[in-house]
């Protein structure tokens, strides 16, 4: 099941789409405000490897189904045929005290209605015998609300925090400390075995859920690598007999071809993250990299993103991109790319791909939206930026007792049944002849599951990754297994892979400031002479005291 979202990472991974913190959110740090007024904490690096007797024992369930088409790893794979019979692959009901679960997860686009007025909701509460009661929130802002609750120490049983939005938030790893529930003598070893879905999870999902030493929550697995995917309304260019760009500077020449402010069409959102991908800038740890000497180097320093820069101001210098994009960062860029046409090529994370196609081609039935296969700009191979880490993680609040817990662990591994379970497909599909239509192919959604469902029992657990199957999307599954199969060869290593790294405060609490100069620089409003200033202030804003902390954590890894 691929969560329509933007992405899995920030971004964020994502899960892209994904805007990020305010700068007044994160600027004086969200998490025990009382005791410090700036930003405390040089960060700290653990060698996740060292703490593997803390993990599940991963146990592959019995009922898995052959997949249709291979991913390559970590690429998942893929499903084109929907099960013809499903199984019951939890014969009890999770909820045994009835009294009501409080989560929070987010969603994009318009809220869901609440369990009052939602059908999907009450079907599947009554399948776990204890409701859960969701608040829903903007996953564009979903970062402000996370560091208010931190600040206020006020969280839900079951909360849900994407892994983009770790990265962001200072002394993270004090307000879990605090906050959450330590679930390791829960879930290591075989203790998992009470919890058969969550034990089938890849091990590397668990092994990023550690903090402070121990396994603090549940990941919910990425299905895919890709935080980012440049994707094109094929039906668009090849109504004009436009090729699919192969280079930077067939993108460049298409884009000024197919901008046309008079029919309210342009060529671009902000495909910032895409310019610097085709010129290989880093994005390891958010943007380091390590130099010919071993030295960590972020980013902002490289002779790649400055090109990067000039490319990208260029596009906004051009009028390639919508004004609504330039004028907001809450535009809707999906709205204007899958169903008005108004956008011709868009970033977006890889699991927004199947729901706007669903969703928009049911009133547009020659949409093709594509991804546009990644390239060098520079010469070489591409670089694709990309890892293996969770999409989010699900925290429990601490302080509930041994009964909760074990209730609220027995709901999430409910909430992560398999394709293939009648379980999987409550959650993924609502109920027949409500919020879908069953077909030879599988369930197709109705208007009132679009309306309805929001993945919200999906982001309060996590499954096995698979991709698909999908009946109303047919192509669907083997183009982005193509696509996937084809970008994960050119994947960035990442030196830091297997190092958990809590950055200092103050790098954290920089980064939307620094990002936002660069925007301005971006759009125009501050020349790109600027660029020295800037990061010499961001080294002196944590950028050193970071690339210290990356430096010395390869030697305590044994790198």
């Amino acid at each position: 099941m691929t969560p329509q979202q933007p992405g899995s990472k920030a971004s964020r991974r994502h899960f892209l789409g994904l805007v990020g913190l305010g700068t007044a959110a994160i600027a004086g740090g969200p998490l025990l405000a009382g005791c410090s007024e700036k930003p405390a904490g040089s960060g700290a690096a653990q060698n996740l490897d060292a703490y593997a007797n803390l993990l599940p024992t991963q146990k592959d369930l019995a009922q898995s189904i052959k997949p249709d088409i291979i991913g390559t790893r970590p690429v998942p794979d893929g499903y084109t045929k929907y099960p013809t019979s499903l199984v019951d692959a939890i014969t009890e009901r999770p909820g045994t005290s009835g009294k009501e679960i409080t989560a929070m997860t987010p969603a994009w686009g318009p809220a869901p209605p609440g369990v009052a007025q939602n059908a999907y909701l009450q079907a599947v509460n009554a399948e776990l015998g204890t409701p859960v009661n969701f608040t829903i929130q903007d996953g564009n802002t979903y970062a402000d609300k996370l560091n208010a609750m931190l600040g206020a120490r006020d969280v839900p049983e079951l909360l849900c925090v994407p892994g983009w939005e770790v990265q962001k938030i200072p002394r993270f790893s004090e307000a879990i400390k605090v906050l959450f529930e330590d679930l390791t003598d829960y879930l290591k070893g075989d203790a998992a075995n009470a919890y058969p879905m969550l034990a089938s999870f890849p091990t590397g999902a668990w092994r990023n859920s550690l903090w402070n030493e121990r396994l603090m929550a549940v990941p919910n697995p990425t299905d895919g690598p890709f935080p980012w995917a440049l994707f094109t309304r094929k039906d668009l260019l090849d109504a004009r007999g436009l090729a699919v760009p192969a280079s930077l500077n067939d993108l460049l020449t298409v884009a000024k071809q197919v901008t046309d402010p008079a029919k309210k069409v342009w060529a671009f959102d902000n495909v910032f993250e895409m310019i610097q991908m085709y010129h290989k800038v880093p994005a390891s740890k958010q943007g380091w990299r390590l130099k010919a000497d071993g030295t960590p180097e972020f980013k902002y320093e490289t002779p790649e993103y400055r090109q990067a820069l000039e490319v990208m101001a260029k596009i906004y210098k051009d009028g390639l991109v919508h004004p609504e994009i330039v004028a907001s960062k809450g535009a809707d860029n999906v709205q204007l790319f899958a169903k008005n046409g108004a956008i011709v090529f868009s970033r977006n994370g890889v699991g927004f791909w199947q729901g706007a196609q669903a969703e928009h081609q049911k009133v547009n039935p020659k949409l093709n939206i594509q991804p546009v296969p990644i390239f060098s700009a520079t010469g070489g191979d591409p670089l694709v930026w990309g890892d293996d880490e969770p999409i989010s993680f699900t925290f429990v609040r601490k302080g509930l007792g041994k009964d909760r817990v074990e209730e609220l662990l027995r709901i999430m591994n409910w909430c992560s049944a398999p394709l293939g379970s009648q379980e999987a497909q409550l959650r993924d599909y609502g109920v027949a002849g409500k919020h879908h239509t069953s077909t030879p192919n599988g369930p197709v959604k109705t208007d009132l599951a679009f309306k309805e469902i929001a993945n919200q029992y999906f982001f309060i657990s996590g499954r096995n990754p698979t991709i698909g199957p999908y009946p109303e999307t047919p192509n669907y599954v083997p183009d982005l297994l193509n696509y996937s199969n084809n970008m994960v060869k050119f994947l960035e290593k990442d030196p830091w892979d297997g190092v958990k790294l809590e950055m200092p405060a103050a790098y954290k609490a920089n980064q939307v400031p620094t990002e936002d100069k660069f925007t301005d620089m971006l759009r125009g409003r501050r020349p790109l002479s600027d660029i020295d200033a800037i990061v010499q202030e961001w080294k002196a804003n944590g950028g050193e005291e970071a690339r210290e902390l990356l430096a010395k954590s390869l030697p305590k890894a044994g790198r």
